[in-house]
């Protein structure tokens, strides 16, 4: 493939955002010149201002392209969903499967690991967000499947962890031990704590046992109170805990987002996740969650009694609420959805920067953050449809 040097917008590499051009040559990243460098042989392609940032990295996505993963645990619907959030700008994705049966979690286990060995492009493991939650903080999931850790379930993560590249699971500490919580640390598995009502003291001991990852800070979790601070205040004050953050406007109020990112110091970080449901990258307006019908209207979605059930979201969208409406500096919102989720879920592929050697994953966003175009290792793909649809 013949060299391509990418001139006229600034870059964001993973931490720096600045002025330059990005040289791409056999899909990998050459380099990163100044704005008015040339390259010799290499074909020139002009950029009307805004960014050149890496590909976008989105840990929690349960469906896209109109299919959900619960409803068809299989190579086909991943490759459904991959496809779909790629053209959205997210070119690293852990597919998550929703609290469901044994039969379903091992078959989406499965799925990941065909799905990995074929080559799905973006498929980078697995996000098992239940069944080891708490009912009282259940949300969308259906409380019928939901139950404690057994031995049984611990072996089963252990064993997964090691058939597929990286397996995040999502637990509430009350339905789990913190001697489990350890064993799946200590088999590879990325622990994250949510959908719980737990202490803060207990949270605290599961992060001190192992756990790395809140999931969707705020919500279906306890809160921050004055005498019982929750899983809220145990993830604002434990350095050793990152979070993800729906960043839509709906799930977080701006003013929360806010005092999050204040409060939140050292090395824990907060990233964004979408949540993001059947509908992304679609028109379609409704789909169905274990036999339950979802809706989409107003950029919710919503169980017919007004439960939230996921989100209508993507990295973009997301990135213009941190910066328009939270006041977030540019930088600091572009790494939330970049390099920090590829960080803490350990990705190794060079996913989340764009350095020397690196895959060519990258996207142009306009100077108000709409996504204008996606390359996956050099060669551009096409926009996901409701990139013109519904925005």
């Amino acid at each position: 493939m013949a060299a391509t040097l990418y001139h006229g917008a600034d870059i964001f590499d993973g931490e720096w955002l600045g002025p330059g051009a990005l040289l791409v040559e056999d899909g990998r990243i050459a380099a990163l010149l100044a704005p008015d460098a040339g390259a010799d042989g290499a074909r020139r392609v002009e950029l009307d201002g805004g960014i050149l940032v890496p590909g976008f990295v989105d840990l929690q996505l349960n469906g896209g392209g109109g299919v959900m993963f619960n409803d068809d645990p299989s190579v086909g619907t991943l490759a459904t969903m991959a496809e779909a959030h790629a053209g959205l700008g997210a070119l690293t994705i852990l597919p998550t499967l929703i609290t469901d049966t044994p039969e379903i979690t091992e078959a989406a286990v499965a799925a990941v690991e065909a799905a990995v060995a074929a080559g799905v492009p973006g498929i980078a493991g697995l996000h098992l967000e239940g069944p080891h939650l708490s009912h009282a903080r259940k949300g969308a999931h259906d409380p019928a499947l939901i139950r404690p850790m057994g031995e049984g379930d611990l072996a089963f993560l252990a064993g997964a962890a090691k058939r597929v590249p990286r397996l995040l699971v999502t637990l509430a500490p009350e339905n789990v031990t913190t001697v489990q919580i350890g064993a799946l640390a200590k088999a590879g598995v990325i622990v994250s704590l949510g959908h719980s009502d737990a202490g803060y003291d207990t949270c605290r001991a599961a992060a001190a046992a192992g756990a790395t990852l809140a999931t969707h800070l705020f919500n279906a979790m306890s809160q921050l109170g004055n005498r019982q601070p929750g899983l809220v205040g145990a993830v604002l004050a434990t350095g050793a805990l990152h979070a993800g953050l729906i960043a839509d406007g709906i799930h977080v109020h701006p003013a929360a987002i806010r005092t999050a990112l204040a409060a939140k110091e050292g090395p824990g970080q907060l990233f964004l996740v979408t949540d993001a449901m059947a509908p992304a990258g679609t028109a379609i307006t409704s789909f169905t969650l274990n036999g339950r019908e979802i809706r989409r209207e107003a950029g919710r979605l919503t169980l017919a009694n007004g439960t939230l059930a996921g989100a209508d979201l993507d990295m973009a969208r997301a990135l213009r609420v941190l910066v328009g409406d939270v006041g977030l500096a540019l930088d600091r919102a572009l790494g939330m959805a970049t390099q920090i989720p590829a960080r803490v879920a350990r990705l190794s592929e060079g996913c989340g920067a764009l350095q020397p050697g690196r895959n060519a994953d990258f996207l142009h966003l306009t100077s108000d953050l709409h996504l204008s175009r996606i390359w996956r290792k050099g060669r551009e793909l096409a926009l996901s449809s409701a990139d013109q649809i519904i925005r």
